[in-house]
């Protein structure tokens, strides 16, 4: 009989794939692609075609920040790798530096700012290395600002605020997602974190999430069989940080199945602030959580979930045949 790490490995083993050229059909950027900057390649989408579409970027880093408008059809990235099933071999790496001092907004400091549904990228880092030394503010890697995105095997490097998965439904499979402060946040997403690396960095105290729910509406943010740890190289005192507090009100985040090292606070969860705690209306949850991370007497305003909460309940019972979502990706 196979053991559960057994079967789990099979499932590696067969996203474990290479994505070195083009596939048919789609726009090539990089050296020898036709665009030298994923910029022009996006600007060369087509805005009012149904038909889906798809950019492959050659091994590379790309300094610029990419903004990617609302199309009327599917759209999907490849990012160059030798190993299809997570981000560790991943060659393409976008960066930039803007934080909440240079724009007018969060989602104008994002290195990708995806305005588009029905998207899907794979294997691509991206960072925003504004606010890797010190805390300098909000400063994004990710504004996912559209319903119906899905991240597979991608890499988001941040310190404050470094995910903003906003609006709509969201996977996100086998990502890696770094950061100090708030930094898987926002406001109306059900977003669903698979199989993903959680790594904090080097900080006296820090916050995972920041759910901004401000009412009872559908938005949810989901840590599924995923580890958190010090990012490589990351001094970090035990139970320096949480798994999150409430930016506004109805707050609503659980991490279930997910492996957790003693950088995790014996609370669990933290008020908003001394002064507006936030937390009357608020669901934090946990369900079978292991590691030293999760153990302790939680916060009086955490929730132990009898079981675990089941995917279809955040992205509906519909989510297989959604053209964001690859299954293969999925626990």
């Amino acid at each position: 009989m196979f053991t559960l790490s057994t079967i789990l490995g099979f499932a590696a083993l067969a996203l474990a794939t290479s994505r070195t050229s083009a596939p048919s059909g789609a726009l090539t950027v990089g050296s020898s692609g036709t665009y030298s900057t994923i910029q022009k390649a996006v600007n060369a989408l087509s805005a009012t075609s149904t038909s889906s579409q798809s950019i492959f970027i050659e091994a590379g880093t790309y300094s610029e920040q990419v903004y990617i408008k609302a199309l009327k059809g599917p759209l999907t990235i490849y990012g160059y790798t030798t190993d299809t099933s997570s981000y560790a071999d991943n060659k393409v790496t976008i960066t930039a530096d803007k934080a909440l001092a240079d724009e007018s907004t969060d989602d104008e400091t994002a290195t990708l700012r995806v305005w588009t549904t029905n998207f899907k990228m794979y294997n691509v880092n991206v960072k925003n290395t504004y606010g890797s030394a010190t805390s300098n503010g909000q400063a994004l890697a990710l504004s996912a600002s559209a319903t119906g995105q899905g991240y597979y095997g991608c890499g988001f490097y941040g310190f404050q605020d470094t995910i903003l998965a906003e609006t709509g439904y969201q996977v996100y499979g086998h990502c890696y997602i770094q950061g100090a402060t708030d930094f898987i946040f926002g406001q109306a997403a059900a977003a669903w974190f698979d199989a993903c690396e959680i790594a904090v960095l080097t900080a006296s105290l820090g916050y995972i999430t920041a759910s901004g729910r401000a009412s009872d509406t559908s938005s949810y943010y989901v840590i599924n069989n995923s580890t958190i740890a010090a990012a490589s190289g990351a001094t970090v005192p035990s139970g320096a940080f949480y798994l999150g507090r409430p930016w506004e009100d109805y707050a609503r985040v659980a991490f279930q199945l997910t492996s957790m090292t003693d950088v995790i606070n014996s609370a669990g969860w933290s008020e908003w602030s001394t002064s507006t705690s936030n937390t009357e209306d608020v669901t934090f949850a946990e369900y079978d959580n292991s590691g030293a991370g999760s153990k302790g007497t939680r916060a009086s305003f955490a929730t132990k979930l009898s079981e675990a909460i089941a995917i279809k309940s955040i992205l509906g019972s519909s989510y297989e045949s959604a053209t964001y979502v690859d299954t293969s990706y999925l626990s």
